[in-house]
């Protein structure tokens, strides 16, 4: 315990150091989007931070022990989506500062609800920024779990507790921080985790799993990834790949990018950072199962693996990278999601929420925001403690928006069709929440984790048949 409260007090004493010293609030495109002047490589650390967050060291960590090498494919998915983000990155960060974009939402809604009337303009921002809030709530609900899995442990206290706890410190830092305070702070907590994983997590696997070789004992199911059916590893590359192109995390970093070349380099290295935790992650799992049998809590694993292979002085560093990683995550998630809820919702009041609603007052409005979604994230942690279910939900219903997006970023005219791509995204969203509810209660008629697969199928149908139908009545 002494040496997790050092280890503790030296990270929070490097964070607030880092805080104070870069975050400016003078105006409302630093608090956004860093005053889109942010370096390739601060964008590859906080993208990385992001995405090696609470989802996947303790959520992959948890699904390795639930399903085995399945978990991998959430990872190969992910580097074929950054690659396919590369190809637009160039024209979103151009797209961004020539029409003052500050998020995903908001150019989804100025691309197909600035035409149409004022009813339609209020349905299609109130669907896409409510489904948004929506993926980043599931996202940040994961994150607490994590958090609280591992503080019940640390601190030896029941799962409410470590959860408030956790609530309120990413609450408090978000609210106060802003996106250029999580960018530079992502990189001191990207640190934590290299450090983690070079000197604990590999030599951890390596003496569980005896070179890797007693992996050949897990289940067959397990060994060849079908533990969630062949649907699951099918969908992965295939629609869960294109939907790191409609991440809100990921546009807010093109957008804050200094240039167009900073923000197309970030994704194809942040593709290969990101491989060896994704590989890394899973085998903790694997391992702890191979160890500790079938009957375990899957969150847990994390704390009894490190148990098991460090001593004190290496604990209590490794619980604090573990944090950091849960923090690096939880605060973009807490973010964007609040952002969103402002800037989009804003648009039904103000034609131009930059320049007729005052700066101060939105990033006020911002920070109150964050207050309340954190709030309702932890409530949902609290119903639904699972991290492996809350991660795939979230992930899973990103993407519903690519059909329309892609319309959006190839079309010369996307907004000819913008009651279709209305119908899209209520359509992919409805099938995919209302099919992993149905998972979730009776898992015999099917496994929520492939909800995402219908759900995207449908988006694209009914967007190609809206498109179809409004060119015959033209050509009528």
């Amino acid at each position: 315990m002494n040496w997790l409260i050092f280890w503790l007090i030296l990270y929070v004493v490097l964070v607030l150091i880092f805080t104070l010293r870069h975050v400016r609030h003078s105006d409302l495109a630093t608090y956004l989007v860093n005053n889109r002047r942010t370096s390739t490589t601060l964008l590859v650390f906080t993208t990385l931070a992001t995405f090696v967050g609470g989802g996947t060291s303790i959520g992959l960590i948890a699904m390795g022990y639930e399903s085995g090498f399945a978990a991998l494919g959430i990872g190969v998915a992910y580097i074929i989506g950054f690659f396919i983000v590369g190809r637009f990155a160039a024209q979103i960060r151009q797209i961004g500062e020539k029409r003052e974009i500050y998020s995903f939402p908001q150019f989804l809604n100025k691309t197909f609800a600035n035409t149409g009337s004022h009813t339609f303009r209020r349905l299609f921002s109130g669907l896409v920024t409510g489904v948004n809030i929506f993926i980043f709530f599931f996202l940040l609900a994961a994150q607490f779990v994590a958090m609280a899995s591992v503080l019940k442990h640390v601190l030896g206290i029941e799962y409410l507790p470590a959860a408030i706890i956790s609530c309120i410190v990413v609450i408090f830092y978000t609210a106060f921080a802003g996106l250029s305070g999580v960018i530079y702070t992502d990189m001191l907590q990207f640190f934590f985790i290299i450090i983690m994983i070079i000197f604990i997590f590999i030599p951890g696997i390596n003496t569980e799993t005896e070179g890797l070789s007693m992996l050949r004992l897990l289940p067959e199911d397990m060994l060849y990834g079908t533990k969630y059916g062949w649907l699951f590893l099918v969908g992965l590359p295939l629609f869960i790949a294109p939907s790191v192109l409609v991440r809100m995390d990921i546009w807010q970093r093109i957008l804050s990018a200094r240039s167009e070349k900073s923000a197309v380099l970030m994704n194809y290295w942040s593709a290969g950072g990101m491989l060896p935790f994704y590989v890394i992650f899973p085998l903790v799992g694997m391992a702890m199962r191979l160890k500790l049998g079938a009957d375990q809590v899957p969150e847990d694993m994390v704390y009894f693996f490190l148990q098991r292979n460090v001593g004190a002085f290496a604990m209590g560093f490794a619980i604090v990278g573990l944090l950091a990683a849960l923090m690096s995550s939880a605060d973009s998630f807490l973010n964007v999601a609040s952002i969103s809820a402002v800037r989009d919702f804003a648009g039904w009041r103000y034609k131009d929420a930059t320049r007729q609603w005052a700066a101060i007052k939105q990033i006020k409005l911002i920070r109150m925001v964050s207050i309340v979604l954190g709030i309702l994230a932890l409530l949902l942690a609290l119903v639904l403690p699972g991290i492996v279910n809350l991660m795939v939900v979230g992930i899973g219903t990103i993407a519903v928006f690519v059909p329309a997006t892609l319309l959006a970023l190839l079309h010369k005219h996307p907004a000819s069709y913008r009651k279709a791509a209305w119908v899209s995204i209520l359509i992919g969203f409805l099938v995919n929440f209302l099919l992993f509810v149905l998972g979730i209660v009776n898992p015999k008629i099917i496994e929520p984790k492939v909800s995402f697969v219908p759900a995207m199928l449908l988006a694209f149908i009914s967007l190609g048949l809206g498109m179809f139908f409004r060119k015959t009545r033209d050509i009528r």
